[in-house]
């Protein structure tokens, strides 16, 4: 009889949470957090990245992020531009040869006060070799491409 009704508690509480998901999944804006959940103001604060919390989370132009703490969170929330990355958190070497390649948001650098993220390290060791350069050309073409989809690029 206990196994019974323990079978019958884990379905519920397994249909509840397929019923729920279902409900979040029809906007993902809400559903992926930016920065693959790091928190932004950290690479400013702390010169390192950091896993955001979900504790600490806050919208901004439909994008949900996650902060380390409650101090990040206010601080993001008083000026987001300062701390959003670059280029719609796209890799700002990607930007700068016309595309759009989601992030490892460990690979990372802070020039003139503005976020770059790249593609992963060896994207980002090429992409040191002439930030300036790529910065620039990152600039240009990110008019054209930042209402694209990836996929289109």
């Amino acid at each position: 009889m206990k196994v019974l009704r323990a079978l019958a508690i884990t379905g519920m509480v397994l249909a509840a949470g397929i019923t729920s998901s279902q409900a979040l999944a029809t906007d993902v804006r809400h559903s992926t957090p930016g920065l693959n959940g790091y928190d932004p103001v950290a690479y400013f604060t702390d010169a390192r990245p950091m896993r955001g919390s979900g504790y600490h989370v806050t919208v901004h132009d439909g994008v949900t992020y996650a902060f380390a703490n409650e101090e990040h969170k206010k601080l993001f929330t008083a000026n987001p531009q300062k701390y959003l990355p670059a280029y719609g958190g796209y890799c700002a070497y990607g930007v700068a040869v016309g595309k759009k390649f989601v992030v490892d948001p460990e690979a990372w650098k802070v020039v003139d006060g503005v976020l770059y993220l790249n593609l992963d390290k060896g994207i980002q060791d090429k992409w040191q070799k002439d930030i300036p350069g790529y910065i620039k050309k990152a600039n240009a073409n990110w008019s054209d491409i930042k209402d694209k989809a990836p996929g289109d690029l």
